[in-house]
C-alpha cells in the first residue's frame, strides 16, 4: 500500500468556506494531525466527518511527531493536515511534517483553500502583482530592527501578521520608520461576522488603531516603498564635494558616487573634473 500525506486547508472564519473535496479527504484521513483537537473535531462535526483519529501537531511537538507520522504514511496510511484556521505551513505548524514526508520520498498534496494574508491582499486595494509575506514581525531586538529596515526600502506590497495586543506599537514604530504618508489595510475577523478592513495612510492608522477595541488578530498590507527619484546634477556634485573635502581622490570619489546614487561612472567624472 502507498500512503500518503495531504495538506488540507481550513476556514479563516466562515465554516462555509471548507471544501468539498476538503471534507472527503478528512473523512477518508487515517489520522488528521491539528493543533487543537477540540477545535478540529467541532470543524469535522459540522462538516459531518465522524470515526477519524485525531492528534495534536502544534509548534512544540510537531518535531516529534513528523517522526511517527512519516512511520504511519511508511505503512501505507493516509495523514491530513490541517491548522485551526488556514493553509497549514503559513504561519503554522505544518511545514516540518511535509519536509519530512518529502524527504522521506512519500506523496505528498494539497487541498488548497483559505489564507488571511491572501485575502487581506486582495481586498486591500494595494497592489498585488509582487508583493511579500513576512508571517508574524520580530517582537524586539536586531533582529526587529534589521526587518523594518528591509520594509522600509522594500518595493513589493509588504503583507504580515499582528496581534490586537501589539498592533498600535507596530503602526507607529511603522509611521516613524516610513513616514506618515505610506498607504496601508489593516484586516480582521476576515469571512467572519465582524469582517473589517480599514484602508489609510500610516499616521492615519495610528489614530485608528488608538481607537478601536476590536479583538481578533490583523493582517497589515503595507505599500512598498516608491521609485527613489533620479540624482541631479546637484544632487551629484554635493556628494563628490563631501568626498574630495575629506580627503578622496577625484576618479575614487566618482566611483562611490556613482555607486551611492546609481547613476554612471561616466556622469560622476565628468561632473568631477568640471568643478
Amino acid at each position: 500500500m502507498t500512503g500518503a500525506l495531504v495538506v488540507v486547508a481550513t476556514p479563516i472564519g466562515n465554516l462555509a468556506d471548507l471544501s468539498p473535496r476538503a471534507v472527503t479527504e478528512l473523512a477518508a484521513a487515517d489520522i488528521v494531525a491539528c493543533e487543537d483537537t477540540r477545535h478540529t473535531g467541532r470543524l469535522l462535526a459540522h462538516a459531518g466527518v465522524k470515526a477519524t483519529r485525531l492528534l495534536a501537531v502544534h509548534e512544540h511537538n510537531e518535531a516529534q511527531r513528523a517522526a511517527e507520522l512519516v512511520d504511519v504514511i511508511a505503512a501505507g496510511g493516509t495523514v491530513a493536515v490541517v491548522t485551526d484556521a488556514g493553509t497549514p505551513g503559513i504561519s503554522d505548524p505544518g511545514t516540518r511534517l511535509v519536509a519530512a514526508a518529502a524527504a522521506a520520498g512519500h506523496d505528498v498534496r494539497v487541498v488548497p483553500g483559505p489564507a488571511a494574508f491572501v485575502a487581506a491582499l486582495v481586498v486591500s486595494g494595494l497592489p498585488t502583482d509582487r508583493f511579500v509575506f513576512e508571517g508574524f514581525l520580530p517582537r524586539k531586538g536586531a533582529e526587529r530592527a534589521r526587518v523594518l529596515s528591509d520594509i522600509a526600502a522594500e518595493r513589493r506590497t509588504i503583507v504580515f501578521y499582528e496581534s490586537p495586543r501589539r498592533v498600535a506599537a507596530t503602526v507607529a514604530e511603522l509611521r516613524r520608520h516610513l513616514g506618515p504618508d505610506r498607504r496601508v489595510a489593516l484586516a480582521r475577523e476576515l469571512t467572519k461576522l465582524h469582517e473589517e478592513v480599514w484602508r489609510g495612510t500610516l499616521g492615519e492608522a495610528v489614530d485608528h488603531v488608538a481607537e478601536s477595541t476590536a479583538r481578533g488578530e490583523y493582517v497589515v498590507v503595507l505599500d512598498g516603498a516608491p521609485e527613489p527619484m533620479a540624482a541631479t546634477d546637484t544632487d551629484i556634485v554635493e556628494a563628490l564635494a563631501d568626498l574630495r573635502s575629506g580627503g578622496v581622490g577625484t576618479r575614487d570619489a566618482a566611483a562611490q558616487v556613482a555607486a551611492d546614487l546609481g547613476v554612471s561612472r561616466r556622469r560622476a567624472y565628468e561632473l568631477a573634473i568640471r568643478e
